[in-house]
């Protein structure tokens, strides 16, 4: 039977409607692709659905057109034969095409899934469902360790990959606060670049950071003019390199503060620039320590020990750990070797490595 141009849309929908019904069903029941159907059908999910009906709308289209044009060409019983013989294909055509039906990708069930409602949290489930819920289990509001935080913490986890001991710093409450508050991205990798550019090794980070923590707390652009004011001060890159690794918390300070040390040591001492620099090389943490052992020894080694300014002066620039060295033990250590083995001052003067070492008294 023939169809009016007025059902052939109505037809077209149906079929496709109808189709898409029994496509779902099949899929539900059948997930293998490529699987022969009941009936002879086939699904197959290389084929999309959308090309499918676009195909199905063409030659709809093609038919209506044809059947109009011979409507307008041909008298009324040609008419019928013309209508006839152009539907034909298309009824063929849809019996190719039942045989085979379209296979849906996910696109469409996505699509499906948007038109439902949402679920509600306050939805009540079964005892079933509820076992199988498995949740994280809640970060600790306070903790002794940082063991507990750190499967949360990217931060954290890079930092132990660089060789950072957390035992350490978790020691400090303040240090490890301001870890957890740290974005590795955002405040910690810049950092590293520009330890890395002073010198600071790869296998040398690890111990670095865990001595000097309180480094990502410090303005990156203020580290960057402490090292520009070292370098005005002709000291070069392996020297500062060498100083920040001996003493890791000297980028932590001012450059006021770098250049009252260096001029302290210079005028108390009275050494030259070239003596002031080479000393500070050797022992960089009399820039960062206090003042106040280096003060008591020198009164030490000129009022109770007896040597003169300048044999000072000639031993520290040979032994500089001799400024810092504990005023109990440097004076028993004297006492053995100039009264005991009976040492002049002018031998020590010229070998100062007899108050630098150990002796049993």
């Amino acid at each position: 039977m023939a169809l009016s141009a007025q059902q052939i849309p109505r037809w077209f929908n149906s079929v496709k409607l109808r189709s898409l019904i029994n496509t779902v069903q099949l899929t539900k029941r059948f997930t293998r692709p490529g699987r022969t159907l009941l009936h002879g059908f086939s699904a197959q999910p290389q084929m999309s659905s959308d090309n499918c009906f676009l195909q199905w709308g063409f030659k709809t289209y093609k038919t209506s057109s044809l059947w109009n044009s011979s409507q307008t060409t041909s008298s009324g019983s040609q008419e019928n034969n013309s209508a006839q013989s152009t539907l034909l294909p298309l009824t063929n055509e849809q019996s190719e095409k039942t045989g085979k039906i379209p296979s849906f990708d996910s696109e469409v069930f996505l699509e499906e899934l948007d038109d439902l409602p949402p679920l509600s949290p306050m939805q009540p489930i079964s005892e079933e469902e509820a076992i199988q819920i498995i949740a994280a289990p809640p970060l600790p509001p306070s903790s002794f360790t940082l063991r507990d935080y750190v499967d949360h913490s990217e931060t954290l986890q890079k930092l132990v990959l660089l060789g950072v001991d957390l035992s350490k710093i978790e020691k400090h409450p303040d240090a490890a606060n301001l870890l957890l508050r740290l974005d590795f991205e955002k405040d910690i990798k810049q950092i590293l670049l520009f330890l890395k550019d002073v010198g600071i090794e790869d296998n040398q980070l690890g111990a670095f950071l865990t001595k000097n923590y309180a480094i990502f707390s410090q303005d990156l652009e203020n580290m960057k003019t402490r090292v520009a004011y070292l370098h005005s001060k002709n000291f070069s890159k392996a020297d500062v390199a060498q100083m920040v690794r001996k003493a890791p918390f000297l980028l932590n300070f001012s450059v006021e503060r770098l250049d009252n040390r260096l001029g302290f040591f210079q005028k108390e001492l009275q050494l030259s620039v070239k003596k002031t620099r080479e000393l500070v090389v050797r022992l960089p943490r009399l820039l960062t320590g206090s003042l106040e052992p280096v003060k008591e020894n020198m009164k030490v080694y000129h009022l109770e020990l007896g040597f003169k300014h300048n044999e000072i002066q000639h031993m520290i620039t040979k032994i500089p750990k001799m400024l810092t060295a504990n005023k109990r033990k440097l004076t028993e250590t004297f006492d053995y070797v100039h009264n005991v083995m009976s040492i002049p001052h002018h031998i020590i003067v010229k070998f100062p490595q007899f108050l630098n070492r150990n002796y049993r008294i």
